[in-house]
């Protein structure tokens, strides 16, 4: 239910896969279905969001889709029948959650079937609105409505070529909003895939909160809008504190600033510090010549774990205040330029790394932006390491600030070997022994690597490995703060112990799609334990698989069981269901994949069955239709064989025996009764609409 961004081909097959059988579903149900927007919906999850979950549908989700991806991406043509693109999402959802795809972490059903019914009354103006059309969209429906035949290629080059003399009519300004939206990337599919996040395991938030309390900057952010209070204290007429008044402070808060000599407040940094951070985190304000309390700051300054976290989202705007030019003597570093950009990716590469971060490689993953940033062509070797050399200082000056908060703690030690892997400088190798013209010409078309990018490579790894080094690693406040960032922008980020409440398919859904075998376990455990009696909890877990109608995710929730639980636990378990008839393909399938069933252990029955097995997860890997065809025809006539051998088996799945039988017919253009008896194969849907997408 997830797929790499680059996993075009594998998409594609799922997606095919689904809307098929959604269409199904949707007939046999008595349903409303367009196979055309159904794809269109699985299509803008995979390609114009953050995390890509085809089975999860929040009321943001929901609402983009209708109101702005299908309406920058879908072309209905004059006179063409309107699809339901609202009712059609209203059965996508349905059907997720009947067939057990839907994620546990998602809203429920009633929550986004509202969601639809509230985009639904908006849908067909955001359909009409022309500002919303995708660039192809508009030329096709301008041309459309000028009588021009847009399926006709040659008539569409003609208004093509009208079009750039200037003798073509069109909206200009809804064509200027389009263009604005599509080069400032404010459209859906300018949304980038982001990368996986492993899972984390946090303590309670009583105990992040008994923490937060424990932070200096949370008691001096406290006592500061306490000082400042309801009444307010003056200001002077640039907005700084009185003198005598930051002396004060500078006590009460405990800041360290040297106070004696001082001229103005501008001269304790600390304080300063203090006094903006509290600002961005909306605690205090400055109005009418004078500092007050928030007012509705209270509840905040109360609890200790929503303040820490306040704070932390402060930290997002205090660029001025901690890397910013002090005077018309200095200039910003690059960080400055990129600051929030910077930090957020910083922490998002600390967040869930089972290793502390050496600082050289976080540094050099730094600099490596920059250089795609600012395109760094210009300028000496010496004026570059100058310019990363101050912005590395920023860098740590922001680093220093985060450890003073409590998000970021510091230690020294050996670079754990993960960070010593072959892709340090992100240039791709050469193989050796290349013929040098053809070393040359790869070189002049930026394939061969950097000269100076391969010393940068050599010089890390000497860094990494001459001895002990500055290692970060997020602390459990600041991997709280992360993820609830993560979140907040539509990005995956499990949380061992979320799954507690799922459903015995849901939970095993997402362990197979998003959890590393130590992560699942500890998950997998405090599952059963949640229930109490442990057989009836293994029970349950068992029947999500015997339930699944995919069989290749079933496999997957298999496996997990497999792998997952603890000792052989796994093992034991399915070699106690290999006599199942339901689940004997899937555990047999489990064992052999492991090594832990050799075929000469295997009944002539079971490799019969094992064999069907595959076949039938091999058509759904294809994508079911002319996608399995096309894998059947490529195996060759031993296809005949293997398929003869599945229909003979007594695998449990009938239905898909007898859509196996027909693909193979038809791959082989052979009559079905020579490959085994396959009856007429009921469609209870109609077919699916194609429209097209532009």
């Amino acid at each position: 239910m997830r797929f790499e961004a680059g996993a075009e081909e594998e998409f594609e097959a799922a997606c095919g896969l689904l809307v098929d059988r959604l269409v199904r579903w949707a007939g046999e149900q008595g349903l409303p279905v367009d196979g055309f927007m159904a794809e269109a919906a699985l299509d803008y999850r995979h390609r114009a969001t953050a995390d890509g979950r085809l089975g999860l549908w929040e009321p943001r989700q929901v609402e983009e889709l209708l109101l702005s991806w299908l309406p920058q991406k879908v072309t209905e043509l004059p006179g063409e029948e309107r699809g339901d693109a609202p009712g059609t999402m209203r059965t996508l959802l349905r059907f997720l959650h009947a067939v057990q795809l839907a994620d546990p972490r998602g809203p429920a059903l009633e929550d986004s079937l509202a969601a639809v019914d509230a985009a639904a009354q908006r849908y067909p103006a955001a359909m009409a609105d022309r500002t919303r059309w995708g660039l192809a969209k508009f030329w096709a429906m301008t041309a459309a409505e000028q009588g021009v035949d847009v399926l006709d290629g040659a008539a569409l080059q003609r208004f093509a070529e009208r079009a750039q003399r200037g003798e073509v009519a069109y909206d200009q300004q809804a064509l200027d909003t389009v263009m604005e939206r599509r080069l400032t990337g404010r459209a859906p599919s300018s949304v980038a895939r982001a990368e996986p996040q492993l899972p984390v395991v946090l303590p309670p938030d009583d105990e992040l909160r008994r923490r937060a309390e424990a932070s200096t900057i949370v008691g001096q952010l406290r006592g500061l809008a306490e000082w400042a209070g309801r009444d307010g204290r003056a200001v002077t007429a640039a907005g700084r504190l009185r003198m005598a008044d930051a002396r004060e402070l500078v006590d009460v808060l405990g800041t360290g600033d040297k106070a004696e000599g001082a001229r103005s407040s501008a001269d304790l940094p600390r304080l300063g510090l203090l006094v903006e951070w509290a600002k961005k985190a909306r605690l205090v304000r400055v109005a009418k010549g004078r500092l007050y309390a928030v007012a509705r700051a209270r509840p905040v300054l109360t609890d200790p774990l929503q303040l820490w976290l306040r704070a932390f989202e402060a930290c997002f705007e205090l660029r001025q205040t901690l890397i910013g030019a002090r005077s018309g003597w200095h200039v910003e570093s690059m960080l400055f330029d990129a600051y929030e950009d910077v930090l957020e990716d910083v922490l998002n590469t600390l967040y869930s790394l089972p290793y502390p971060m050496p600082w050289p490689r976080l540094r050099d993953s730094v600099h490596l932006a920059y250089r795609v940033r600012f395109q760094l062509d210009g300028g000496s070797d010496v004026q570059h390491r100058m310019w990363f050399e101050h912005a590395d200082r920023d860098l740590r000056t922001v680093l220093d600030t985060l450890v003073d908060l409590g998000a970021i703690e510091r230690e020294w030690g050996m670079a754990d070997p993960v960070f010593l892997e072959a892709d340090l400088s992100a240039e791709p190798e050469l193989p050796e022994g290349m013929p040098p013209e053809l070393a040359e010409l790869l070189g002049a078309a930026g394939v061969a690597p950097d000269p100076a990018a391969q010393e940068r490579d050599r010089r890390l790894r000497e860094e990494l490995t001459a001895g002990p080094v500055e290692l970060l690693r997020l602390t459990e406040l600041g991997t709280r703060a992360v993820r609830q960032r993560l979140l907040a922008v539509g990005r995956d980020a499990p949380l061992v112990g979320e799954l507690a409440q799922a459903s015995a398919a849901g939970l095993l859904g997402v362990l197979a799609d998003d959890y590393d075998p130590d992560a699942a376990r500890v998950e997998l455990a405090d599952w059963i334990a949640a229930r109490g009696e442990r057989d009836a909890a293994l029970r349950q877990l068992v029947e999500a698989v015997r339930s699944m109608p995919f069989r290749v995710r079933a496999q997957a929730m298999l496996a997990v069981l497999l792998t997952a639980l603890p000792d052989d636990e796994g093992e034991r378990l399915l070699r106690g269901l290999r006599g199942d008839a339901a689940l004997a393909p899937l555990v047999l399938t489990a064992l052999a994949h492991h090594e832990l069933l050799s075929p000469e252990d295997m009944t002539d029955a079971e490799h019969l069955l094992l064999i069907a097995e595959n076949l039938l997860q091999l058509v759904e890997l294809a994508g079911g239709g002319d996608g399995a065809e096309e894998v059947l025809r490529a195996q060759g006539r031993d296809t005949r064989d293997a398929v003869a051998a599945a229909l003979d088996s007594a695998h449990p799945d009938r239905a898909g025996l007898e859509e196996l039988g027909q693909l193979a017919a038809r791959a082989l253009r052979t009559p079905a009764a020579r490959v085994g008896r396959a009856r007429k194969r009921r469609r209870t849907a109609g077919k699916s609409g194609r429209k097209r997408h532009r």
